[in-house]
């Protein structure tokens, strides 16, 4: 367990793998902690120097009182890859996660060596769908979201095939903060990256499960039209979780990605 500081809040992170190897730097999406890569991770662990961390308000990170902003997801980043010594890296960001990536890229392009952008947009969803989020969660916690949610995360074969893990799955995700949940919807409903992404001009992946309910392939399509020489791989099957629904897929395309840039 690694803790690292930065100008408002503790953040719980990760430092493994491979020491002397070329950094990746895992985002994990909104209501998940950095255990949502592990299986990725354990495949990736003897090529790569993999840092992964709880972003703030979710997991054992702290958790501030109000909303927040993509860019202080943003800044909390660049603190991780300023304490762990890391100059530049490939930053593999999963659904907000993906946000923050592209928020990251914009910032400081320097700093970002590529990009993996997995079942994310430029915009997700109208502001006035993460308006009643908010309010839902404030006034039944997240379990009274949880089984839409979790339809939305996992093909159905997963759900019905699976269910003891679909069990842990839904107890991170009630167990996340509410007011961490809430503050991280806020900043989805105010981001636009359109900018960003137009942005980016490092090797860039973006990959979407086929039955991502919250953002299908059409709209990562878009995301992906935005970025100069970005390509698009469906993941067959898997919902928005793709890392969880089918890690072997996931980190066959990722792996082979970082292995020809």
């Amino acid at each position: 367990m690694q803790a690292v500081r930065t100008r408002d809040v503790v953040l719980h992170a990760a430092d493994g793998g491979r020491a002397d190897g070329a950094a990746v730097v895992f985002i994990n999406s909104l209501g998940t902690d950095l255990r949502v890569w592990d299986d990725v991770a354990a495949a990736l662990a003897s090529d790569f120097r993999l840092i992964r961390f709880d972003k703030r308000g979710h997991g054992l990170s702290d958790c501030p009182d109000g909303p927040c902003a993509i860019a202080d997801h943003v800044a909390d980043l660049f603190a991780v890859l300023d304490q762990f010594g890391v100059d530049r890296a490939t930053l593999v960001g999963l659904s907000v996660g993906g946000m923050i990536a592209l928020g990251a890229a914009e910032a400081r392009p320097d700093r970002v060596a590529r990009l993996v952008l997995s079942d994310t947009a430029h915009r997700i969803g109208p502001p006035g769908m993460w308006d009643e989020r908010i309010a839902a969660v404030r006034a039944g916690g997240i379990a009274s979201l949880a089984e839409a949610i979790l339809e939305r995360w996992f093909s159905a074969a997963f759900r019905s095939g699976r269910p003891d893990e679909l069990a842990l799955w839904r107890a991170m995700l009630t167990r996340t903060p509410a007011i961490g949940y809430a503050a991280t919807c806020a900043a989805i409903r105010d981001a636009d990256l359109s900018a960003a992404a137009r942005s980016v001009r490092v090797p860039t992946l973006c990959l979407c499960g086929s039955a991502d309910l919250a953002t299908p392939p059409a709209l990562m399509g878009e995301t992906t039209a935005l970025i100069d020489g970005a390509r698009l791989e469906v993941i067959e099957g898997s919902g928005h979780l793709p890392c969880v629904d089918n890690p072997q897929a996931f980190t066959r395309q990722l792996a082979a990605f970082l292995k020809e840039n």
